[in-house]
């Protein structure tokens, strides 16, 4: 058919790709003012809120894990990564410690009817999915303890968001001239540019929370804020090699704008552990 330039032609509307930044916008927001609420009035409504949060992560790894014929013992990981939280804030880090060996055996016995097919496979699963989501989240209930508690746990997420801002705003201005990725092969979006970003809003952010928030010095929160965004950008990789490894875009799809709940909990469970232990050390 002949096209007849006089005849203004109609062209493809233009594709958007990425994700829809207002939107994730309001989910970040909505999701951190109710860490906020719960935190600065009950604790024990923090508490439940860590473990919605952690449920829906379990269920979306092991939906994912499923699609590669991995089994996660579901059931002894999400019973026995409660007791290990709720040892831990009642009890003490030692019941805490004691409720996850029990945790790991429950799991050993759980398999044992499914036959031996896989179960090396689905046990090393059971007990991975263990560590990586309840285990790790219960420095976030180890923070929380003190008297001081919840302006702990303010301090490890700011951190936290710190990292994602900083890096989401270096990314999508300094990579604009040429981006250098740091880790092509495991995060195509992940550059140095936003790295450089992420370090210097933790850095601003540590030094700004530990002496306004936790009576500490200046250069305890430039400690802490370098530790934090270290353990963040570790966090967001190993769960892109996750996602890599297994062939998945996302983990999920409940949060508009950021995909699965565990792409919102990956730096934030990495974190945890390395502020609890800055925050030992440094504030008393």
């Amino acid at each position: 058919m002949d096209i007849d330039p006089a005849v203004p032609q109609l062209s493809p509307p233009p594709v958007r790709a990425g994700r829809n930044l207002p939107v994730a916008i309001g989910v970040g927001a909505a999701l951190g003012g109710l860490v906020i609420l719960t935190l600065l009035t009950v604790k024990a409504t923090f508490l439940l809120y860590v473990g919605v949060a952690l449920a829906f992560a379990l269920s979306e790894l092991a939906a994912a894990l499923a699609k590669r014929d991995i089994n996660i013992p579901v059931i002894p990981v999400a019973a026995g990564g409660a007791a290990t939280l709720t040892c831990m804030y009642w009890l003490g880090p030692r019941d805490a410690l004691a409720a996850l060996a029990l945790t790991v055996i429950a799991i050993f016995a759980w398999r044992l009817p499914g036959g031996p097919s896989g179960y090396v496979k689905d046990v090393t699963a059971g007990i991975f999915a263990t560590i990586y989501i309840p285990f790790l989240a219960s420095f976030v209930v180890a923070m929380l303890m003190p008297a001081d508690g919840p302006r702990r746990v303010l301090t490890f997420v700011i951190l936290t968001v710190c990292s994602d801002i900083g890096g989401f705003a270096a990314g999508i201005t300094l990579g604009r001239g040429g981006r250098h990725l740091m880790a092509p092969a495991i995060s195509p979006k992940k550059t140095w540019e936003g790295f450089a970003g992420s370090v210097v809003a933790c850095l601003i952010g540590g030094a700004l929370c530990l002496p306004l928030l936790l009576h500490g010095h200046a250069w305890q929160g430039l400690l802490t804020g370098a530790a934090a965004v270290l353990a963040a950008i570790l966090g967001d990789l190993v769960e892109s090699m996750i996602k890599r490894d297994l062939d998945i875009k996302d983990m999920g799809s409940l949060l508009p704008g950021h995909g699965g709940v565990l792409e919102r909990l990956d730096s934030l469970l990495a974190v945890a552990p390395v502020v609890w232990l800055m925050l030992v050390i440094f504030v008393r």
